[in-house]
């Protein structure tokens, strides 16, 4: 866009659709861009579901990360760092007029601190959202590991079908697929319930990576990626209304 048409936009288009994703290690077949790279694609289709009504910011590459610090190439924000870039984000935008925020997450460590800006907002005269990709839809997740996750068949779907230029699945290798493969601490942290303990991703498997890449297919990683666009817009086009 050029200022003139930003201008234009406060007006026909009055929710901004963040993408923010990370710069992380996905095991050796996936590009460390890969939560970035995801968010992306949502957040374009998210926006072409609303006909008009949203923009897409430029994406905000990096994330919360120091669980894959033990892995080369990963760069990680602090979460006050992460939540100041897009505090200034959402007030530089706010200045010229925007008041409804949208924030589209590919990666889960962002998760802990977009709850916590979330909660900054409430009291604020402007709409604050937030929304991951992979839980949104996690009802078609199927016919995976026990243990699956990070770099596993769901996220590797979704970028064959997104990115496919991306991985390289003859390196493409399984990470821990049974609770009996993780040692105590990484099975306490996969608890659903109770109490909450965080633990680096090389305490999980060598290779930071949970499930096996290698059953991922495209088709899957499409049904994954468009329902999740279709959720999220169904969601912003409530918002829009209200």
């Amino acid at each position: 866009m050029t200022t003139d048409e930003a201008q234009a936009a406060v007006r026909r288009s009055p929710l901004v659709i963040i993408p923010v994703g990370a710069q992380e290690q996905h095991g050796g077949g996936m590009a460390m861009a890969t939560d970035t790279v995801r968010a992306v694609g949502v957040a374009d289709r998210v926006a072409e579901r609303l006909a008009g009504r949203a923009v897409v910011a430029p994406v905000v590459p990096y994330g919360v990360s120091p669980h894959h610090m033990a892995f080369a190439g990963t760069v990680s924000l602090s979460p006050a760092t992460f939540m100041n870039v897009l505090r200034d984000v959402i007030a530089s935008l706010r200045a010229h007029g925007w008041r409804q925020f949208l924030v589209l997450t590919g990666h889960g460590g962002n998760n802990a601190a977009l709850s916590v800006l979330a909660q900054e907002y409430v009291r604020e005269e402007l709409t604050f959202a937030w929304t991951p990709i992979t839980s949104v839809v996690s009802d078609l997740i199927v016919d995976v590991s026990e243990v699956h996750g990070h770099a596993g068949e769901a996220e590797t779907a979704q970028m064959l079908y997104l990115a496919p230029q991306l991985v390289q699945a003859d390196r493409l290798e399984p990470g821990a697929t049974t609770l009996d493969e993780l040692t105590t601490p990484a099975r306490l942290s996969r608890q659903a319930r109770g109490p909450r303990l965080s633990v680096g991703f090389d305490a999980y498997h060598k290779r930071g990576v949970l499930g096996d890449p290698r059953r991922a297919t495209a088709d899957d990683g499409r049904l994954l990626v468009e329902t999740a666009a279709d959720r999220i817009a169904a969601f912003a086009d409530e918002l829009l209304s209200a």
